[in-house]
């Protein structure tokens, strides 16, 4: 078994509109790059390559939160250090908690020969992503580490389904605001309507079906969120605007990714997913706000090898 390894690990979108905490897939970029080695002690440290300004306590830190998990479940007599590269920023609303927590713990078994199955790594991943939203949810560990689209069904205990999907690609659009998962989640109504719950756990076996069969008209119908969508756009500079927009261009679909701020749109091809890239552009034009876009195909990997 080697003693160091580097891993790529990617974004995510989770809630993918009507599979609130359930539903994600993975991205093809952007990726954080994770350099893990085995050492001596039994401890944990963190060095971070990045200028995010994030914490190195590995108490304090997400990669160093689900390492420690590794190490009491592993029983092992030694710890890590790890080097870690984000580019996917914090608070972008794409996983990149998920992305630190999931590339740490793969990397690690990695060095210990592979002992865990992914649904276990999931499990202990989320001991990090805890400390980044205060609650214990998959939806963005589950594609991180698994690849592809991937429904959570359970959380208590892990239940990962892996999802068939077409060739699909996604256009993100990062307004340059930050939206913390805690607060988000803390806006969430507590109660809703029969009705509304009725209508989106229709969409969502509307949208795995639609998936499964490659059927993109039965995409464009079940991409609706009664539910968390009305309540969490507010935070979200110029939601309808995009929305609108990318919708008349050709987008499939497409709503709040996580918690947001970050937007995603599905497109059945390349050239649609780069044409809206110029529509959301124009669409923040004349506005105050910075944006950051992504065009990616969905990643069918998850967190690799470097």
């Amino acid at each position: 078994m080697a003693d160091e390894i580097t891993v790529l690990s990617p974004a995510t979108v989770s809630n993918v509109v009507c599979g609130f905490d359930c539903l994600g897939f993975a991205l093809g970029e952007p990726r954080d790059r994770m350099k893990l080695r085995k050492i001596d002690e039994r401890t944990v440290r963190i060095v971070h390559l990045d200028e995010f300004g994030l914490p190195v306590e590995a108490e304090r830190n997400v990669a160093g939160v689900a390492l420690q998990a590794f190490i009491r479940e592993a029983e092992l007599p030694h710890g890590f250090e790890v080097e870690i590269t984000k580019t996917i920023k914090p608070g972008s609303g794409i996983g990149s908690s998920a992305a630190s927590a999931c590339g740490a713990v793969v990397a690690a078994n990695y060095l210990m020969g592979e002992r865990f199955s992914r649904a276990q790594l999931v499990e202990i991943a989320m001991a990090g992503e805890m400390i980044a939203s205060g609650s214990r949810h998959a939806d963005n560990l589950a594609p991180c580490i698994y690849g592809g689209f991937t429904l959570v069904r359970s959380s208590e205990p892990v239940d990962v389904i892996e999802l068939d999907f077409p060739d699909l690609y996604a256009t993100v659009v990062h307004p340059q605001v930050e939206v913390k998962t805690s607060e988000a989640r803390a806006m969430l109504p507590r109660a809703v309507p029969l009705k509304d719950a009725v209508k989106n756990w229709s969409n969502l076996g509307a949208f795995v079906a639609g998936l499964a069969k490659g059927d993109t008209d039965l995409l464009v119908r079940s991409m609706i969120d009664t539910i968390v969508e009305p309540t969490r756009k507010r935070l979200i500079p110029m939601f309808d605007e995009v929305k609108v927009a990318c919708i008349e261009a050709g987008a499939i679909g497409g709503g709040i990714s996580g918690s947001g701020p970050s937007m995603f749109m599905l497109s059945a091809d390349e050239p649609t997913a780069v044409s809206l890239d110029a529509v959301i552009r124009t669409v923040y034009a004349n506005t105050e706000f910075d944006i950051k876009t992504y065009v990616s195909g969905i990643d069918r990997r998850g967190v690799v090898p470097a």
